[in-house]
């Protein structure tokens, strides 16, 4: 039984990738893409600069992932609470402080720079909701800071914000949470991704 040999393609005309030439030639090699070793020389800084760029990223992304190696809980959650944070002060970027009533003017709105992210209970009084976006509201920097959080006309606001209801399982007991940094590091992905979505929203 004979078996029928595939005669091997010669390979089509490549045009020479140095702009300069643009001479018609056919490849030696697979890959080739200059039609001589003068034209090799002309495309090599390219082909640095390709190199050294794909290498600068190789080594950012190395770096990165060091980096999060080395986080501590802590670090986790320092980079969580600031995610909920920015989601909350753009939820709330028109409504006015929780504790005040005071209102942004176009600048705050541009800067966010007089406003915070105010927990009603604090993250050392009730850990279990530093993450809960109904204990999160945004409140001027002299409220949170200044008054230690204004509680008593924080709470009244709050039971015309979210209700009654909303206000009495907040300040009721919650079981204690010990976050995993997965869990964390989840908590911090999805509030940037809804804050990403509100930033689409407004655009």
């Amino acid at each position: 039984m004979r078996v029928a040999i595939k005669e091997k393609k010669a390979p089509k005309p490549k045009k020479c990738r140095v702009e300069t030439c643009g001479a018609s030639f056919v490849p030696a090699r697979l890959g080739q893409a200059v039609c001589s070793p003068a034209c090799a020389i002309l495309d090599a800084p390219k082909n640095q600069e390709k190199a050294r760029k794909a290498l600068a990223q190789v080594e950012r992304k190395e770096i990165k992932v060091r980096k999060e190696r080395l986080k501590s809980r802590a670090d986790h959650l320092r980079e969580a609470q600031a995610a909920v944070n920015e989601f909350v002060r753009l939820r709330d970027a028109h409504l006015p402080c929780i504790s005040c009533d005071s209102m942004p003017n176009d600048n705050d709105l541009m800067t966010g720079s007089r406003w915070d992210a105010g927990h009603y209970r604090s993250v050392g009084a009730c850990p279990e909701l530093r993450f809960e976006p109904l204990n999160i509201h945004r409140q001027c920097v002299k409220c949170n800071r200044n008054l230690s959080g204004n509680a008593v006309e924080y709470r009244i606001r709050l039971v015309k914000r979210i209700g009654a209801e909303k206000v009495a399982w907040i300040e009721g007991p919650h079981p204690a949470r010990k976050y995993t940094v997965e869990e964390i590091k989840a908590i911090k992905a999805h509030y940037r991704a809804m804050t990403k979505e509100l930033k689409r929203a407004a655009a």
